[in-house]
Order: structure tokens, then sequence, then C-alpha cells
């Protein structure tokens, strides 16, 4: 179900969620988080689309914010329940100087005694926690492949971290970093050398090697492939070896010395998975923290060789 509200207020937003909740038979509370996503009109129908599937999991209020022009301020509304998973859904369109302080009618919106997180689905911010929008969350959820030039983005994201920042470049390395962990968890040689490959420019491959060097002590290269993503790990030991390559997107092959290769599914997830791992986790991340500033002040892994 869905109510339009042109030129409207807070308060008859609030009052239209109460009446397409009674519609749909929602219940008035359950929702266990706000998530606050700052958009734009070509972005929002993905934005919205992801964030609804990732809510299945997590019910939540979710208040899609687009910045529009004009001189006199004005706030137009779609809501949305039934038809968007277990959760309530506000597109919120600001013009003129309500555009420029959008957090004042946000705020009224957000659910009491529940954790909001924020997450700009496009360009990143330089300094999430710093934004009026990312300064009401506990969680700032970035993705700096919507940036022109990544790795740039990373290193101003690295450069300004707050607990509680993180981005989908680290989030795409989870099932990475599980396979990694599991084949270390084996006994194997010492190992002295580390390089990961991954398409040109790639933010998630050096946040791999960073986390790899950090945690293994052992130096780190990253180098370049046609993709698509994080194409190979490769960790050199005094007794051969240790690799998982990937070059399909779907399936890696693990070779350790001395034993038989194997395949394990390690397929590219969709956006609304990621962002529905980050709707589970609500404290700051360490782990991606030592990742991204280890990133930032070591120089051979911020200037990789081939970036263009």
């Amino acid at each position: 179900m869905i109510i339009d509200l042109v030129n409207t207020t807070t308060g008859k937003i609030e009052e239209a969620l109460t009446a397409v909740r009674h519609r749909v038979g929602g219940p008035a509370s359950g929702k266990v988080l706000t998530l606050v996503i700052v958009t734009d009109e070509v972005g929002q129908y993905d934005a919205l689309r992801f964030s609804a599937e990732a809510s299945r999991d997590s019910p939540s209020r979710i208040l899609a914010v687009i910045r529009r022009g004009g001189e006199e301020p004005r706030l137009d509304a779609e809501v949305h329940a039934g038809d968007t998973g277990p959760g309530e859904t506000v597109l919120m369109r600001m013009y003129g100087s309500l555009a420029q302080h959008a957090e004042s009618a946000v705020l009224p919106l957000l659910l009491p005694d529940t954790p909001v997180i924020t997450w700009w689905p496009g360009e990143a911010p330089s300094r999430p926690a710093d934004e009026p929008l990312g300064d009401l969350a506990q969680r700032r959820v970035t993705d700096v492949t919507g940036n022109a030039d990544p790795l740039d983005a990373l290193t101003r994201l690295a450069l300004a971290y707050r607990p509680g920042d993180t981005d989908l470049s680290w989030t795409r390395l989870t099932p990475w970093r599980s396979l990694l962990a599991a084949g270390l968890d084996k006994p194997h040689k010492e190992i002295t050398a580390i390089s990961v490959e991954a398409a040109t420019g790639n933010p998630s491959a050096v946040l791999l090697a960073s986390w790899l060097s950090a945690r293994l002590v052992v130096p780190a290269e990253v180098g370049w492939s046609n993709g698509p993503g994080v194409t190979s790990v490769v960790m050199e030991t005094t007794g051969g070896r240790l690799s998982v390559t990937r070059p399909d997107g779907r399936v890696a092959t693990l070779s350790r010395p001395g034993q038989p290769q194997r395949q394990v599914g390690l397929h590219r997830r969709p956006k609304a998975e990621l962002i529905a791992e980050e709707l589970r986790r609500l404290e700051p991340d360490e782990v991606y923290r030592e990742a991204l500033v280890g990133w930032s002040e070591n120089v051979a892994l911020r200037v990789p060789a081939g970036v263009p």
C-alpha cells in the first residue's frame, strides 16, 4: 500500500504510517532499527529494493532521503507498508532550504529506543560521521565503489574514521576472510609473502591485503587482473604455495602444498545480502578499522602499481 503526500509535514507522515499499518494489519512495534538512506532519484529504486530485501531478516523503518532543488522549502513523501516486506518505508523528497537540513525532517521519524544506521549507496562522503544524517546514526555504511576514484575515497575514509563507520568493500570480503581463516587454521609452513589480485582499482583487494598483512605480520602486495572482483590470494610459505583463486566470480580453487586441490563456492554476493549483513552488526567493527588504517598508512598498499 502506498500513500502519496505532497507539501507535507513529519506529523502527517507519522499519521500516514499509522493508517497504513492498521490497514495492512502490521504491528505497532517489532521494528528493530531505523535505516536512513541518503540517495538520489537515479539510485533510489535500487536502494529501496535492496534495503527492503535486507530488512526481511531485520524488520526496519526505512527512511530514504532525496535532496532536490528549488527555492521554497517543501517536503513530499511516499509512505509504503505491506508491499516492501515486514517493515515500513518512507521516501522523502526535500526541496529548498529543507534539503540542506534533512536531519530536521528525519529526526522526528526515527523509531524510539532503537539503533539508527545511515547508508550512502552512491558516492561516499569524505567524513560520514560529520554528516548531519551520519551524526544521527550508530552505524554509517558507505560504498566507495560509487566514487569516481574508489581508492582515493577509501584513503579519505581512513583519515576520517570514527567508530561505527564501515564500507561495503569490506563487507564483500566476509566469504574470502572466512575461507582464508579456515585454511590457515590447519598446520602450514611459515608464510613469507602475500599477494592479492583483483580488478584494477578494486578497493576490497587493498583491504584484504591489509588485513592479511596485519594478522600474519607479513608484507602484502596488490596486483591487478581482469576481475571480476578479487580473483586470487597467494601466500608463499617455506614449504610451497598456498592459494585461493577465483577467476569466474563464483567458484574458488583452494591449493595447499602436498594436498589435492579443492573447489569451494565463493560467489559474488548481491548488494541486498551485503546490506542484510550490516543490519545485523550494530557494534563498531574494529577489524575493519585495523584494515582501513593499515591501508592508509602502508604506502605499498595505498598506491598499488598499475592504477591508471
